[in-house]
């Protein structure tokens, strides 16, 4: 077994379900899934009979993720600044009037491709108000050590509907229209508002203000673009999305060209999808027991491109249905990790801004994905489109040979607790600033090939939560004397700083106290910069007059 995996695979696979509110939540989630994968079949064959156009078909796939893609960041910095709870009843109550105005425009016979378009764009703008909340509220709803499992278990939940949800809303398609499905969806969120309203989740207070959008967002860029491992997620998650999207998005013309097929095939062959995903779920826990995450990223992306290139060549249901199972699996085996290794590696301050950054890339690589294949599907057919497709998740394969995904650990992510604030003798308030932290060193000669290594990693730490115009300075005429300094704009920011370290941190301080040699602790210094220096309208009057 990989070093540091016993911590992630030690609880049961169903533990989450302990949980009552868990229990009810993944329930009410479960409906409102079958509502929307209902609505998705609505929505694809609609295009089909609206438009001859290949790309426009595809683009309803694009019109769904691409608001994912765009919105985000916003989502997600709202999740960490304000109640989720109250941001996952909102998106729901637009998420059911903007589904029940596409069932509306259906029913009048007002649809155009145009029309379609924006109003599942709508419906994507929902979902991405909704999903960093909602994922980010699994550290809310279970324990930290039952993240996985939970993850893992929503993945089931949405796949098991997968499997029947689009069977089902082919046959209702065939038998009752677009319009129907589109209203399905809109009554499916209602069991999962009320499930919400019912939920109370005990928030931890916080003593500090809330940080305006602007500094959420910039701190949850800084966060992620300061951890290697973050990236690393990120980027292979949008290079697998981009080739893996060509399902989705083409699976409408799977049905219609390659197969000769009607609604009802097309709903049969995502369910054919869906089962391969929750066969991806249950193989889940035994290979992360057994591979490293990265084997298990290559390992799907290249069964997954192995899928597509028997899609592209079967001209028949019963070998289609084979290919779209092994397509399944790879998705939800290389997605769930990706959720859960940046899950795993972000503290819960941040949390919903990982999330929302991985959404980005995930769904910003389907976005692109889908127009690119619409596109060659339209130049060169539909089987074409495909082989590209596969040949991009071949690539994805190989990145990792550069962009390896990081072993999930047993590191602990949780704050190192409360500052306690020194007493000060100036009455500062939360603005006041700019503050400038200067800590000092006593540092032996032979100490300081590793100690510059310790300080290194000390650098990243500090920038990622915040600090700026960090330095490390040695004294001339005490060359044992080292001065690590820091800027943060205010007092307020300073704490924030200070609480955002975590007992995995820890370890860096460890190692910089066993090489400090002078007595007690380093000194730090604690203070808030005064320019003397006169204003540029003072210099102006006291300037003397120029000669002529």
């Amino acid at each position: 077994m990989p070093r540091g995996l016993a911590v992630i695979e030690r609880r049961p696979t169903f533990a989450p379900f302990a949980n009552p509110d868990f229990r009810l939540l993944w329930m009410a989630t479960v409906i409102s899934q079958l509502g929307g994968l209902i609505q998705t079949v609505g929505a694809g064959w609609l295009m089909t009979s609206l438009t001859t156009s290949h790309q426009l078909i595809a683009l309803v796939q694009t019109s769904t993720t691409l608001p994912i893609m765009v919105l985000s960041l916003f989502a997600g910095a709202l999740a960490d600044n304000f109640p989720r709870r109250s941001i996952l009843i909102w998106s729901q109550v637009f998420l059911l009037l903007a589904s029940a105005g596409l069932a509306a425009l259906a029913w009048f016979g007002t649809m155009t491709p145009w029309t379609l378009l924006i109003s599942t764009f709508l419906i994507g703008c929902g979902t991405a108000l909704y999903n960093p909340s909602w994922q980010a509220s699994m550290g809310d709803i279970v324990a930290r050590e039952d993240l996985p499992q939970a993850v893992s278990l929503n993945s089931m939940g949405f796949n098991m509907m997968r499997s029947v949800g689009p069977a089902i809303g082919g046959a209702v398609v065939a038998a009752f229209g677009a319009a129907a499905a589109f209203g399905i969806n809109a009554v499916s969120y209602l069991p999962l508002l009320g499930a919400l309203i019912r939920w109370q989740p005990a928030y931890p207070e916080s003593r500090l203000p809330r940080e305006s959008l602007r500094a959420a967002l910039s701190s949850g860029l800084r966060y992620v673009a300061m951890s290697p491992g973050l990236i690393r997620a990120m980027l292979r998650a949008g290079l697998f999305g981009f080739g893996a999207c060509a399902v989705l998005a083409l699976l409408p013309l799977v049905a219609r060209d390659l197969l000769q097929g009607t609604a009802l095939t097309y709903g049969l062959t995502l369910g054919a999808f869906g089962l391969g995903a929750i066969g991806g779920v249950a193989m889940n826990g035994p290979l992360r027991a057994r591979l490293r995450n990265e084997h298990i990223v290559r390992a799907a992306c290249l069964s997954f491109a192995g899928g597509l290139v028997l899609l592209g060549l079967s001209r028949s249901l019963w070998l289609t249905a084979p290919a779209l199972l092994v397509c399944g699996a790879g998705w939800v085996m290389a997605l769930s990790l990706f959720n859960v290794t940046v899950q795993l590696s972000s503290p819960r301050w941040v949390v919903g801004r990982a999330l929302s950054f991985y959404q980005t890339a995930v769904f910003g690589g389907m976005s692109v994905g889908a127009w690119v294949w619409g596109g060659v599907a339209d130049m060169g057919g539909v089987a074409l489109a495909l082989f590209c497709a596969a040949g991009a998740l071949i690539v994805a394969a190989l990145a990792g040979l550069w962009l390896a995904l990081d072993e999930l650990g047993g590191i602990s992510l949780d704050p190192v607790g409360p500052f306690e604030a020194p007493p000060l003798r100036l009455d500062l308030r939360g603005r006041s600033g700019p503050i400038m932290i200067m800590v000092d060193y006593q540092i032996d000669e032979a100490d300081v090939p590793e100690f510059l290594e310790v300080m290194q990693e000390r650098r990243r730490i500090r920038r990622r939560d915040g600090a700026r115009n960090w330095a490390l300075l040695r004294d001339l005429e005490d060359p044992d004397i080292w001065v690590e300094s820091y800027h943060v704009a205010t007092w307020v920011e300073y704490i924030r700083h200070v609480e955002r370290r975590t007992q995995a941190d820890g370890a860096n301080l460890e190692r910089l106290l066993a090489l400090h040699r002078g007595e007690g602790r380093p000194r730090v210094h604690r203070m808030i910069e005064r320019h003397s220096v006169p204003a540029p309208g003072e210099m102006a009057l006291k300037a003397p007059p120029e000669l002529p």
